[in-house]
């Protein structure tokens, strides 16, 4: 095992000579977390020349080719980044590359992959995954005689990742008491905690991988490499069934520890490095960094301590940060958001008891609530508070005889499934509502439509604006009632609330299909 070791090693010193032919060392930034009293530093790979750290292994790969094998050509398997380092090294090598993607890679990616590569690079689109793409890789490969070019399972390929170590032990910023390494197939982790432990023994390097990608850590549990049934494809550049042969045997012996992230804590990771650097990362990019928050919040690193993490990559698809914002929620260093599912009488204004009885410095970040047939109501809040603000909403709710249910991690939340009977509703008027994103200024408006009004349907998300908007459906004993509403919100315009406006009668039928032309 040593021997393999030893030959990564001089494989990542000769790739020193190489890798700078195409990209230049990146910088290490520190890092400033609320409530973390630690030193953390990140080593900016979003810097690169391809926004990942991938070109490292790619191009040093591809330079140790033969002439006659790079007249020949390569093809790889990639699912973005790796892609791109295999086509800004087949265009500077002069050397055709066939590059396998799986169909359902985003046009950003597939578009970066061409800009890099040019007229070098041939893309194929094929099959629904990663392994999938890499399986008809191979097979082309394989009949036409062409050579390989492995995203992490190679020694040349983890030779020029761990150049990104060198760097960081020659910046002068170390040694680091604890480095943090995300895994996909492994050869990122393994490369560079072969070159930490060589010049700081007693670093302790750390493996992170996602809750359902878990691959490596499964193999060294069970003694061999498994291939996982499922695997979660949020970060894609860590999604690999099976962990690579040759990194399977590194990791098992370099590796002190590993840690699994679930996808909320990488979006809550995502967002911390942009209020500390103003820097926006890909799902994988930001693995590591969420693992060091959830190390921090277990206790397992020392105060004053000093951590690396690798911001791996920052080639997310645009529309995907809409994904990570709503996912990463607004928690805080030592506020977390929970989903309480409070069971309430059917009658007018107990929504507006509970709002009113929230404790003071806890904030109301979601409600989702719609009438059902029942004489038991369970609308859902969204709260941000402490753990002895939660102790104190538990305690309220206790005094009314009420007992909230966590529903945090219930899919049917997640995804905003706001049911309703539309059967009992009376002379329903819905309204889009906007009003000051600050506490108490919805509660007054409830607290005036109350007065006229039953509220039978409420969909309400922060935005993390000044504005915070409502989509409020309420129910009315008399049609003069919904007048007199209609007139008496139209006066709270430009006070509590800033913008209101009614569903037209096409909309309300047609898209929330909850009133009769008859009404």
């Amino acid at each position: 095992m040593s021997t393999l070791k030893n030959e990564l090693f001089d494989e990542i010193l000769q790739a020193r000579q190489r890798v700078y032919a195409v990209g230049t060392p990146t910088p290490l930034q520190e890092l400033c977390l609320p409530g973390v009293k630690a030193t953390i530093y990140a080593k900016r790979e979003d810097l690169g020349p391809i926004k990942a750290y991938k070109w490292r292994g790619a191009y040093n790969c591809m330079a140790k080719l033969t002439p006659e094998q790079r007249a020949r050509g390569v093809v790889a398997a990639s699912a973005g980044n790796h892609g791109q380092g295999v086509a800004l090294a087949a265009r500077r090598l002069q050397c055709k590359a066939h590059i396998f993607m799986p169909r359902s890679t985003p046009e950003v990616k597939q578009n970066a992959v061409r800009m890099h590569g040019g007229e070098a690079v041939e893309i194929v689109l094929t099959g629904d995954s990663y392994d999938a793409a890499s399986h008809a890789a191979h097979e082309f490969a394989e009949a036409n005689g062409l050579t390989f070019v492995h995203p992490y399972d190679h020694l040349y390929t983890m030779g020029g990742q761990g150049t990104l170590a060198d760097e960081v032990v020659m910046s002068g910023k170390g040694p680091f008491d604890r480095v943090y390494l995300q895994i996909g197939g492994g050869g990122l982790a393994a490369a560079c905690a072969c070159w930490f432990k060589r010049f700081w023994p007693e670093c302790k390097c750390i493996g992170v991988e996602g809750v359902s990608q878990a691959s490596m850590k499964l193999a060294v549990e069970s003694g061999e490499r498994k291939t996982l049934p499922y695997v979660d494809v949020f970060c894609d550049g860590t999604a690999v069934r099976t962990a690579g042969e040759l990194t399977y045997e590194l990791c098992k012996e370099l590796l002190d520890d590993y840690v699994t992230v679930t996808n909320e804590e990488v979006c809550k990771a995502i967002r911390s490095l942009w209020n500390s650097i103003r820097v926006i990362t890909e799902p994988s990019g930001s693995m590591g960094m969420a693992a060091l928050m959830q190390d921090w919040q277990k206790g397992n690193i020392k105060e004053g301590e000093k951590c690396l993490v690798v911001l791996s990559g920052a080639n997310m698809d645009f529309a995907q940060m809409g994904v990570v914002a709503s996912r990463a929620g607004v928690q805080e260093t030592n506020r977390r958001e929970r989903f309480l599912q409070i069971p309430m009488q059917t009658k007018r204004g107990q929504i507006l008891k509970y709002l009113e009885s929230i404790p003071h410095g806890v904030q109301l970040t979601d409600v989702q609530y719609g009438r059902l047939a029942a004489d038991i109501q369970y609308p859902v809040f969204g709260v941000l508070a402490s753990d002895e603000q939660f102790a104190e909403i538990d305690r309220v709710l206790a005094e009314k005889g009420l007992k909230a249910k966590d529903v945090t991690n219930h899919d049917d939340v997640r995804f905003r499934m706001i049911s309703y009977d539309r059967g009992r509703l009376r002379h329903p008027v819905f309204f889009v509502i906007e009003f000051p994103e600050r506490p108490g200024a919805f509660t007054e408006f409830m607290r005036v439509i109350g007065e006229y009004a039953h509220l039978c349907y409420f969909n309400y998300r922060y935005s993390g604006e000044q504005v915070g908007r409502a989509l409020v459906g309420m129910e009315f004993d008399t049609k003069e009632d919904r007048d007199m509403c209609r007139e008496k919100a139209k006066q709270l315009l430009g006070t509590t609330i800033q913008g209101l406006h009614e569903l037209p009668d096409d909309v309300r039928h047609r898209v929330l299909d909850i009133v009769s032309p008859a009404n």
